[in-house]
């Protein structure tokens, strides 16, 4: 693209700014948490009508992939976003706020779906530009579930030929940048995020007579202190991980001592070995400090995504033409990863590419005192829609020209994780549109 083509694309995306907004809003307004969102299902369908786009409806959950056929051959690129809501209230004061109790788009998600129609917008516009073709994936059940799986299954990454995606790429909004900033870096930028469940046994009695029963009380404190140590004593601070007990359960009344205790809480970490480590560590530490007391721990493990990890080839392109785009001083590097999880790592385990971090603080606030993701008083700017859209489609548009692209296999970036997921045979319950 020429210098003048970047500038009209980002003056397309700052006038479709109003119909983003405008989408956006309607989507907060009604926000819907899971994998059957079909409100905001309806509203996707009726926003791509008229593109020329090839759509389809997802049959396990309520997704949209829409096709564009570009005027000429090349790869095939995928931009994806998230639309399910959190199960929150809204405090924010907006005037379209969540009309829904108990749900809230305080992760941005509404703000994501409303940038990929932009794309769509901005990329169909462009067809005759265009080299290979592009897949808008709308997933729900990021939050929970893995929605971004259960697309895999039904074949998003198939291409029409019987190939595969060649590279994939998405956004995230935050106000920890300023607004209409990119943030992004290679290797590991999310977290792997697991869970964790430990029960210890005891033996109930008498409050007044403790060395007649076996408290599992202290036992599990003693257990959630051993686990912070393990963390900062047997763990590389170079490759990190994160444990927190969010949740510890016990009795209920306060001159009982109760049979068991729960502990309850989350561990993340970014790289297999580390991950294999915790996992081993928590399981070992529970039982023996349990034992040490003669009680015992049982210890449940949940495995959550894999780790997001941005292909070093596919970041690099995205960041040098990004800065074409916007101009350098509004494209960084994120110096260090963010230890929160993003089912978007499924798909870059299966084809290279990149997601990075779109800046929406609103104006007049630090972004260190903004309210950020998963607040329920969390507000984003929304001008940095425009740039959001804009990005997305300058990712299509450059694709077939970066290294790496165009072979259309969909290989994985050397990245020493591997596939993790098994092959799909094909679109699966995929159901095409009327």
């Amino acid at each position: 693209m020429t210098p003048t083509a970047f500038e009209e694309l980002l003056a397309d995306a700052r006038a479709a700014l109003p119909g983003i907004v405008a989408l956006r809003r309607s989507i907060h307004r009604h926000p819907e948490t899971g994998a059957h969102l079909p409100r905001t299902q309806q509203a996707v369908l009726e926003a791509l009508d008229g593109l020329g786009l090839d759509v389809a409806t997802g049959a396990a959950l309520s997704s949209v992939t829409a096709r564009l056929e570009g005027a000429r051959p090349g790869p095939t690129v995928l931009l994806r976003a998230d639309m399910d809501a959190l199960p929150m209230d809204e405090d924010t004061g907006l005037d379209f706020s969540s009309t829904v109790p108990g749900a809230m788009h305080a992760c941005g998600h509404d703000t994501h779906t409303a940038m990929l129609v932009g794309a769509a917008r901005l990329l169909a516009a462009r067809r005759p530009q265009l080299a290979g073709s592009v897949v808008f994936m709308f997933q729900p059940a990021e939050e929970s579930g893995g929605g971004a799986r259960h697309m895999i299954d039904e074949g998003v990454l198939e291409t029409a030929d019987g190939g595969r995606v060649a590279a994939a790429f998405a956004l995230h909004v935050t106000t920890r940048f300023a607004a209409g900033t990119l943030h992004l870096r290679p290797g590991p930028t999310f977290a792997a995020s697991d869970g964790l469940h430990v029960t210890v046994r005891g033996r109930g009695g008498h409050a007044s007579a403790p060395h007649r029963a076996l408290d599992p009380v202290p036992v599990a404190c003693e257990i959630v202190q051993a686990l912070q140590t393990m963390v900062t004593r047997t763990l590389d601070v170079f490759d990190p991980a994160v444990v927190t007990v969010a949740s510890i359960h016990a009795g209920t009344t306060t001159n009982v001592i109760p049979d068991t205790a729960e502990i309850r809480g989350t561990f993340r970490t970014l790289t297999p070995a580390t991950r294999h480590l915790v996992r081993d560590g928590i399981t070992r530490i529970a039982q023996h400090v349990a034992a040490a007391h003669g009680a015992h721990a049982d210890v449940t493990l949940t495995e959550g995504y894999p780790p997001v990890v941005n292909d070093p080839a596919r970041t690099a392109a995205l960041h040098e033409t990004a800065a074409a785009l916007l101009g350098p001083g509004r494209v960084h590097h994120l110096p260090a990863p963010i230890m929160g999880a993003e089912d978007f790592s499924y798909v870059l385990q299966q084809v290279p590419g990149a997601m990075a971090f779109l800046g929406a603080c609103p104006p007049g606030i630090p972004p260190a005192q903004a309210p950020d993701i998963h607040s329920n008083r969390v507000v984003f700017e929304e001008d940095a829609m425009a740039t959001g859209a804009a990005v997305h489609a300058v990712a299509a548009l450059h694709a077939g020209t970066r290294p790496g692209a165009g072979d259309g296999n969909g290989t994985r970036n050397g990245n020493g994780t591997g596939n993790g997921y098994g092959d799909d045979d094909g679109p699966g319950g995929m159901r095409r549109r009327p």
